[in-house]
């Protein structure tokens, strides 16, 4: 079973993108009475799915879950940065795992909550789970970003685009063109400074553009973290970009942030260092110090 926590508008989302993947039973908790159950009645009334998708007020319907999705917390809204939630969604996210840790001690965790990458050190904290079995959802999601901006320029589908964006899931995100390739030719060669600049710009503003348009993310959030659960259960070993911590990996350590890791039944088995041009470094390192200060803080 795969357990989603929090049946807002991502959660929702995620809940019917994994039940169309049917990679196993999808059960959505919230707190709100009638909502998740109500979500959940929603999709199995599609009537051509091969899992079951229920809703709960109890965390005690978690029990036996493979995966747990995080998703928990007050929504960022236009104007506001992720840093402008952490405070408010750390006590959230602590009240979140004690709850998993008490249903679903063997689950691995996938954290999405606002600001991901200080909520993921906080569920580390918190749940005390062998390192690999939680990690953050944010870098998934901004490669895939990448990805998409990058395929305009290039003129191709964004799925033939490979895209790495690195450091944290927010404005100090680092989007890496020197590992971002179409057919193994890194984009750096394929395009022009200015379309390598544009794409940059659209990658690091996407979260706050969409919030603008219409009030939140959802579809490209939710298909991140479908990419993460299929890696998990069908142990893929899948190169992704996730918030993890690091124990001098990239020389840092103390922190949860964005970098390429192996996915697979365990969770995360390894960090993927990559190659970075001394920009890239640099700009990495400075996002990792922005992280740092913020997890000091909490």
């Amino acid at each position: 079973m795969i357990s989603v926590i929090g049946a807002g508008r991502l959660g929702a989302s995620t809940a019917f993108q994994l039940s169309r993947e049917g990679l196993d039973d999808v059960r959505l908790v919230d707190i709100v009475e009638g909502l998740p159950q109500g979500e959940a009645l929603d999709m199995m009334e599609c009537s051509d799915l091969d899992v079951e998708v229920t809703g709960s007020n109890d965390f005690a319907d978690i029990k036996g879950s493979r995966i747990v999705v995080i998703i928990a917390g007050l929504p960022r809204k236009p104007g506001m940065t992720r840093e402008d939630l952490m405070h408010k969604n750390a006590d959230i996210v602590r009240s979140v795992c004690r709850n998993v840790k008490e249903h679903a001690p063997e689950a691995v965790v996938i954290v999405v909550t606002n600001p991901m990458d200080m909520m993921t050190w906080v569920a580390h904290k918190e749940l005390g789970f062998p390192k690999g079995r939680v990690m953050g959802m944010g870098g998934a999601l901004d490669s895939q970003r990448f990805a998409y901006f990058l395929s305009k320029g290039l003129r191709v589908a964004a799925k033939d685009v490979k895209a790495v964006v690195m450091g944290q899931h927010g404005e100090a995100m680092v989007p890496v063109p020197s590992q971002s390739s179409l057919d193994g030719v890194p984009v750096t060669e394929k395009l022009s400074g200015e379309q390598l600049k544009q794409a940059l710009e659209r990658t690091k503003g996407a979260g706050a553009e969409v919030i603008k348009l219409k009030g939140g993310t959802a579809w490209a959030p939710a298909t991140a973290i479908c990419r993460m659960v299929r890696a998990v259960l069908k142990d893929e070993k899948a190169v992704i970009p996730c918030s993890v911590p690091l124990d001098g990996e990239y020389g840092q350590e103390g922190l949860c942030i964005g970098v390429p890791v192996v996915l697979g039944k365990d969770g995360f088995a390894r960090v993927q260092e990559v190659e970075l041009t001394d920009t890239e470094r640099e700009q990495f390192e400075q996002s990792c110090q922005k992280v740092k200060e913020a997890i000091q803080s909490l």
